[in-house]
């Protein structure tokens, strides 16, 4: 009777390890060929700046996706309106396209109106904002073309926002939004602001605005619609009828209290911001889940350079090497964010949801290049499909209507 059990236990054993092997991820080191961002960002860029880039192979450590079962197909997701995907070209402006999309969606949730706001007009003021902070700080603020998502409704607060055609920051002829000159531009002469001790506020944001003027042009101080004049703040709050106060910002760190409301310590929020809710990592994901079923749209940010984000297939997972699903909690998510790991790379725009195997998969709307690698003539062009796994590890931030954060708001401390 013992052989048999023990020779039951064996062949049991050697079933279960044969069983988990398949289902541990591998990776290969993958020498990327260029993708739209070399092969439509740049030609547009050197058609229309005369710059000369040599496309270069990328080698990257990703996931081998052969055999998985991956919901990629768009169609098969539950989606809230969203304008289509455009491109922010060679900017750092992520934060500024995702989180327009969000309130496009909410606009039209809210009132049914399908409108195409300006990114480039909050791009515009949000330079003015860091030139003046600059100086305010004399020099040690971060001044870059990164922001958080939060940054959209604090420049629509002071300036209000026009439409798309109002302000397309484009010159004639010019096809993908390049900053990189106009950076240069703006970064030189604030370190020789710095270096010389010129720390005169009026002078700095004319030389600032002359610089985004010559680049982006003059922004708009009234536009025409239906015959009628308004101000940029005035759409805002008489056309567009947007609450900006009813939006929230929402973080899950270990290393803050829960049930406040605190700074999100990255590079982007060069103000400082400390007004994230904090919450439980299970709550942080029941808004998401909740959000998205709810016909509300979630603006997220995180990073996007794991081995298990992989622009070409349009996926972000987790894969086993890096930490098995079951394992992924508040201590896995803290300990990459410590290292850094776990970066703030990329702001995007979670439109749409589908269940699979007891688990969310979500369709996040982008502006980066990765997403367009598939293809113009592709449905998901602009588009990946993240699982709730990476949503949970490494998405760090989300902005979402306060309504869902109804519940929590009464555990936080005044």
């Amino acid at each position: 009777m013992k052989k048999i059990v023990l020779t039951i236990a064996l062949v049991t054993s050697f079933v279960a390890l044969f069983a988990q092997a398949p289902g541990k991820d591998k990776a290969v080191f993958k020498d990327y060929q260029p993708g739209f961002y070399q092969n439509f960002i740049l030609k547009g860029i050197e058609e229309f700046n005369q710059q000369q880039e040599t496309p270069k192979n990328d080698r990257r450590f990703k996931i081998v996706l052969s055999g998985m079962n991956l919901p990629t197909n768009i169609d098969l997701y539950n989606k809230q309106w969203c304008n289509e995907p455009i491109s922010q070209g060679n900017t750092g402006t992520c934060w500024c396209f995702s989180t327009t999309s969000y309130y496009e969606s909410e606009i039209f949730r809210l009132t049914k109106q399908k409108v195409k706001l300006s990114e480039m007009y909050t791009v515009y003021w949000e330079y003015v904002e860091k030139a003046r902070y600059f100086v305010k700080t004399r020099g040690t603020s971060a001044f870059g073309e990164g922001s958080e998502a939060n940054a959209v409704k604090r420049i629509w607060l002071i300036y209000g926002i026009v439409p798309e055609d109002a302000y397309t920051g484009f010159k004639p002829g010019q096809t993908y939004h390049n900053h990189s000159k106009m950076f240069d531009e703006m970064d030189t002469y604030l370190k020789f602001v710095k270096t010389n001790d010129a720390w005169n506020e009026d002078a700095v944001l004319s030389t600032i605005k002359s610089i985004l003027n010559s680049y982006l042009g003059v922004p708009p101080t009234k536009i025409m619609l239906n015959g009628k004049d308004y101000t940029p703040m005035e759409y805002l709050n008489d056309y567009l009828k947007l609450n900006l106060n009813d939006y929230v910002d929402v973080t899950s760190l270990l290393e803050k209290p829960y049930y406040q409301q605190v700074e999100y310590i990255v590079p982007d929020n060069w103000w400082h911001n400390a007004d994230y809710y904090n919450i439980p990592l299970d709550d942080y994901m029941k808004i998401v889940k909740a959000s998205i079923r709810k016909g509300y749209t979630v603006g997220i940010g995180g990073d996007v350079s794991e081995a298990g984000f992989e622009p070409f297939a349009q996926v972000a997972i987790i894969p086993s090497f890096d930490i098995p699903s079951e394992y992924i909690d508040e201590y896995a998510r803290q300990f990459r964010f410590s290292n850094k790991t776990t970066t703030d790379d990329h702001g995007l725009h979670i439109v749409g949801y589908i269940e699979k195997d007891g688990k969310d998969w979500y369709l996040v709307k982008d502006s980066g290049s990765g997403s367009r690698n598939v293809g113009k003539q592709s449905k998901s062009f602009g588009y990946y499909f993240f699982s709730e796994d990476y949503v949970k590890l490494k998405i760090m931030d989300i902005i979402v209507h306060k309504d869902m954060l109804k519940d929590y708001l009464p555990m936080f401390k005044k």
